[in-house]
């Protein structure tokens, strides 16, 4: 693959344009594309016009520049998450008919938590995470939980590096994420009081795939006054049903 003077090559080069479109980064000009990507501005130019031909970028008549459709096509054609998010819908409108709170679907990808669904529910309690949003595995009952039955070595590598603390009830130290791990291990499931908010609660039960791994949380953020225990059967009465449409023959 032709690779440019730094040594880097023009697909990294473009991973790294796409990747600076965010939530909260929407729509951008070119300069800010260059410097959110740490690319000259000619060089950016020119390959946010090729991706712009082929539809994976959009430039509005102001020449800011938003993700294109085709783009979300590809995503979404072949996504292992989406067939996971497809099975999971009828689950998840159960518990948050049942809770009436903000309802989440989460799996690892990358080193950290990935949401691939979410439902949420006027007057719910704040809750930052969002679909394609993602967080540190220490912060989040999901993370924990999805922390606690993955490799050895994703275990070590998570516990070597430094742990954001968001607010002062957040994992903070190896010892206690260590601790935390087992614990998940043992019971089966996640409660995370003021972790990500001061004022909010997650817990988070897994989900089976069809060889009895965990391949995703079930979770739900609910106001720190809840009675989270009670939650727990809730949340695993729809975790069980799912991992059975999704094949799981060991419950």
């Amino acid at each position: 693959m032709p690779r440019v003077a730094t040594g880097e090559s023009v697909l990294a080069r473009v991973v790294r344009i796409i990747e600076v479109f965010t939530s909260g980064r929407r729509s951008l000009t070119i300069t800010e594309i260059a410097r959110a990507a740490e690319l000259p501005v000619p060089t950016t130019s020119r390959l946010v016009a090729e991706l712009v031909g082929h539809g994976f970028l959009v430039r509005d008549s102001s020449g800011h520049v938003r993700i294109g459709m085709r783009l979300w096509e590809l995503a979404h054609r072949a996504s292992p998450a989406l067939s996971l998010r497809e099975a999971a819908m009828p689950f998840l409108e159960d518990v948050h008919h049942a809770v009436g709170h903000h309802v989440q679907l989460s799996v690892l990808d990358r080193d950290e938590v990935l949401c691939v669904e979410r439902l949420s529910a006027p007057g719910a309690i704040i809750n930052f995470t969002e679909i394609a949003g993602r967080l540190p595995p220490h912060a989040s009952s999901s993370g924990v939980l999805l922390a606690a039955h993955s490799s050895p070595e994703f275990q070590q590598r998570i516990l070597d590096r430094p742990l954001h603390r968001y607010t002062e009830h957040t994992i903070g130290d190896a010892d206690t994420l260590r601790q935390a791990l087992a614990a998940a291990r043992r019971s089966g499931y996640v409660i995370s009081e003021g972790h990500i908010h001061v004022d909010a609660t997650s817990v988070a039960v897994p989900i089976r795939g069809s060889e009895d791994a965990v391949v995703a949380a079930l979770s739900v953020i609910v106001p720190r006054s809840t009675d989270a225990f009670a939650l727990v059967p809730v949340l695993r009465t729809a975790a069980r049903a799912l991992s059975r449409a999704l094949g799981t023959s060991n419950h």
